[in-house]
């Protein structure tokens, strides 16, 4: 690994690291306080259809059907990759949430959500599976316009997934964000090391 890598991936983990301690120490609340004031102050009828469905793209039976597709048409080592890189998440993320044992935002929720809160499920599995395709779009894709247009649409589409947990208010902007640089730990040392140990096709 590249050492401008191995520094971004330790300032991804650090970052981390920092949240978790604040969320721990209870030192988030006037952030995620004022981040979900903000958020939720652009809800109305559109918006609340619109992240409601956008939220479900991040749903663990939405999840399988899409990487299932995903398999169907990778039969090579993307598929493998694409596996490995989503069921990290989804292992680490568990890990985590049932040592913290956050719990979720109790006023204001527009769908019905179990489990812990720390840190957002939703954010990492956006970023370990569509962020992967992200990935195999800019590294495969040779027209430059549909490149940029498909990175532009997954780019938006990982955030909103994201902003949605948040909007519909089953998750603190600081899970968010604390899953976001998670996840793009474990995307970035997978590909490496895949990349690396499987050859060929």
């Amino acid at each position: 690994m590249k050492k401008n890598l191995k520094l971004f991936c330790m300032s991804l983990l650090i970052l981390f690291i920092l949240i978790l301690l604040l969320v721990i120490t209870n030192n988030t609340k006037r952030f995620d306080m004022a981040i979900y004031n903000f958020i939720i102050s652009f809800r109305c009828n559109l918006f609340d259809n619109y992240f409601k469905f956008l939220t479900v793209f991040g749903n663990s039976n939405v999840v399988i059907v899409v990487l299932g597709l995903m398999l169907l048409f990778f039969r090579n080592k993307k598929g493998l990759v694409l596996t490995i890189s989503t069921f990290s998440s989804v292992a680490i993320n568990s890990i985590i949430k049932h040592i913290i044992r956050r719990k979720r935002p109790s006023v204001l929720r527009l769908i019905k959500q179990g489990g812990f809160s720390f840190p957002s499920g939703h954010a990492m599995i956006s970023v370990c599976l569509y962020g992967y395709l992200l990935y195999l779009v800019n590294k495969n894709i040779k027209n430059k316009f549909l490149r940029i247009f498909l990175t532009i649409f997954f780019l938006i589409f990982i955030l909103s997934i994201g902003i949605s947990r948040i909007y519909v208010g089953v998750h603190f902007a600081s899970d968010v964000i604390a899953g976001y640089l998670l996840s793009i730990f474990i995307l970035i040392i997978v590909i490496h090391y895949t990349n690396k140990y499987l050859k060929g096709e």
